[in-house]
């Protein structure tokens, strides 16, 4: 009995998720581009991309001008009907996107709150703002399912919260939560790691292989690992927790902590404080600090932190030996502020070999990252079998 025809199919539907992952990661590329990049006839890439623009994944545009002789190759690019839903829950906001294909976010609503969210609120909070927007943002839109980016410890396989300490969450089946609620498939992951994988494949890190990712949020900061290419997970898919590390102070003027965690020590709240706010999102926080007329207490404050940050960041450095650094959230501040200073204090403490190739860079997705990051985590089914997009409900 001969199988080749399901090989065939097999073969089919792989080349369909590379030349899907191709158009999403490229967030559009002609037909050429495809061609060049998959080493397939120009005739097979015309009919994956046919296939896949039945499917509703993709769309052909005019071709972009060119000096080149012959026929243009027209573009193609992610469909618009086909988006992932976001959510970030935090200690002052509950923040809910709609992302498109190709890493777009479409349509970003931040729902504030006054003390840390349980679960049963976040889904509440989700629910609500979903069914507001089905009027507008997601209006004949097919919804591949949701995914949480959580500030903790989030089991690998089943999304489930093991301890998310800022928001006092332990063992929450969030995950499993918001897709009852829903109707739709859901997902959740640490909120870091998912922010080094966004800046990994759309933002700074972009064919990086070696980086490390650190986030500054309302609950602390959390890490994430490229190594190879590839997310470091950890064998319960807990790698990178940095916050919770305790970086030797020098100066014992500089610590302000009982515990001396790289997140006591170094604290979104503390920035804020400074700044003379009680709560801000990540621009405002960012130009309130930058634009201080209060420049010797700011400025105090922001060195102070960036030392400490700086021995966390050596610390992994020379674990890690990675070629970037990414800094999100208010850490990309500390960095803003004075990125000479930093990369000066990060490099003392750093073997030499090791700091020759180290950057450290703002993230370049900034707000967007934990978005882009969650949605990927909906997405990761499509691209990696773009016929169950048939089985998307309107």
């Amino acid at each position: 009995m001969s199988n080749s025809g399901s090989n065939l199919d097999r073969l089919r539907r792989n080349n369909l998720a590379t030349v899907l992952r191709i158009v999403h990661r490229s967030r559009a590329a002609s037909r050429a581009q495809i061609t060049a990049a998959t080493g397939l006839y120009r005739s097979t890439v015309a009919a994956l991309v046919a296939e896949l623009a039945a499917l509703g994944l993709v769309v052909e545009g005019e071709p972009e001008a060119t000096n080149r002789v012959g026929r243009p190759s027209p573009r193609v690019h992610p469909h618009p009907g086909v988006v992932a839903l976001a959510v970030n829950p935090e200690l002052d906001a509950v923040t809910i996107g709609v992302v498109g294909l190709g890493a777009l976010v479409e349509h970003r609503v931040r729902h504030p709150v006054s003390s840390a969210v349980t679960p049963e609120d976040t889904v509440e909070i989700v629910r609500d703002v979903v069914q507001d927007l089905r009027g507008g943002p997601l209006a004949d839109r097919r919804i591949a399912g949701i995914g949480a980016a959580v500030p903790g410890l989030v089991r690998a396989g089943d999304g489930l919260v093991r301890l998310a300490p800022h928001l006092g969450w332990t063992d929450a089946p969030i995950a499993q939560m918001l897709g009852d609620a829903l109707g739709v498939p859901a997902m959740a992951e640490n909120d870091a790691s998912l922010g080094a994988l966004a800046e990994h494949l759309f933002g700074v890190g972009r064919d990086v292989d070696d980086l490390v990712y650190l986030n500054g949020g309302a609950s602390g900061i959390g890490g994430g690992v490229i190594a190879g290419g590839r997310p470091l997970r950890g064998v319960g898919g807990y790698a990178g927790e940095f916050g919770h590390n305790r970086p030797g102070v020098p100066d014992s003027a500089h610590r302000v902590s009982l515990t001396g965690s790289l997140e006591d020590e170094v604290s979104r709240a503390r920035l804020l404080a400074v700044a003379g706010l009680e709560a801000a999102d990540e621009p405002t926080l960012e130009r309130a600090l930058l634009e201080s007329r209060d420049e010797s207490v700011v400025a105090e404050e922001l060195d102070r932190q960036r030392r400490i940050l700086s021995t966390a960041l050596s610390n992994a450095a020379n674990v890690l030996n990675p070629s970037l650094i990414v800094l999100g959230g208010f850490l990309a501040t500390l960095l803003a502020s004075d990125p000479e200073k930093l990369a000066e204090l990060v490099a003392e403490q750093t073997l030499p070999p090791t700091a020759e190739q180290l950057q450290l860079r703002a993230a370049e997705l900034a707000e967007d990252r934990l978005l882009i990051g969650a949605a990927e985590l909906v997405f990761a089914p499509l691209l990696g079998d773009p016929v169950l997009a048939s089985r998307l409900a309107p």
